[in-house]
């Protein structure tokens, strides 16, 4: 059986009217997410339905290292930032992944080291 990763997904409710705000920082957060240890996915969405949702999908090596990145200094300052424009939280789900589409997931759920070349 393949490695297994731990995945979350959630979320987050911006004030209303600062959805954008809180779009920009979750964003700029990102750009840094290939220097997380463990991080192997960092997906920022809009969400349809709801003009102040914005999910977030994220893959890391295991539930350890997403832990350990809520210490990091970089993802203590974005939350900090952020937290003037969440009005809450939507639902919130792990998951495992087992497959997917794209040379890095498929390295990734492989096992491959080669994934680590899709992110930078």
């Amino acid at each position: 059986m393949p490695r297994q990763y731990f995945g979350l997904h959630g979320t987050l409710k911006a004030k209303p009217g600062e959805r954008d705000r809180l779009l920009a920082v979750l964003l700029d957060a990102a750009t840094g997410a290939p220097t997380m240890p463990g991080c192997r996915l960092y997906v920022v969405s809009l969400v349809p339905d709801d003009a102040d949702a914005i999910a977030v999908t994220e893959i890391w090596d295991d539930k350890a290292a997403h832990d350990a990145s809520l210490s990091l200094d970089a993802v203590r300052a974005a939350i900090a930032r952020a937290r003037p424009y969440i009005a809450g939280f939507g639902g919130s789900s792990s998951f495992t992944p087992v497959g997917g589409l794209g040379e890095a997931a498929a390295a990734m759920l492989a096992g491959r080291d080669d994934a680590d070349n899709e992110r930078g």
